[in-house]
């Protein structure tokens, strides 16, 4: 990198779950890219992301939907709240990493 913003493939997928979070069917895009280009021959370093955001996606997926659930109990609004930081924070921790192009520290994580 020559110090300008790169758009390698696990920034444009944080990106797409980043605009998610205000369009929604851009999550749907950055999966289908995460699954096909985890497939493709990459740099060593972008295999760990494709985890990481992989397991963001249905992280955010299935918290939203037990959230959603659990409203009727007004705990759900409390929860989705944090579903959507717990998101925005692994986005933007993938993004830091990606124009580092770092690793992922700990893809298997369920927390940040």
């Amino acid at each position: 990198m020559t110090g300008g913003f790169e758009f390698n493939h696990p920034t444009i997928i944080s990106l797409l779950y980043l605009a998610s979070m205000v369009v929604g069917v851009t999550a749907i895009v950055g999966i289908v890219l995460a699954y096909v280009w985890k497939g493709e021959a990459h740099e060593a370093w972008e295999a760990s992301h494709y985890q990481y955001l992989i397991r963001t996606f249905w992280i955010g997926l299935i918290g939203s939907v037990i959230s959603v659930v659990l409203m009727i109990v007004a705990i759900g609004f409390l929860l989705l709240l944090a579903v959507g930081v717990l998101v925005l924070v692994r986005c933007v921790l993938s993004l830091v990493n990606a124009q580092k192009r770092k690793p992922m520290p700990n893809p298997e994580s369920l927390f940040v």
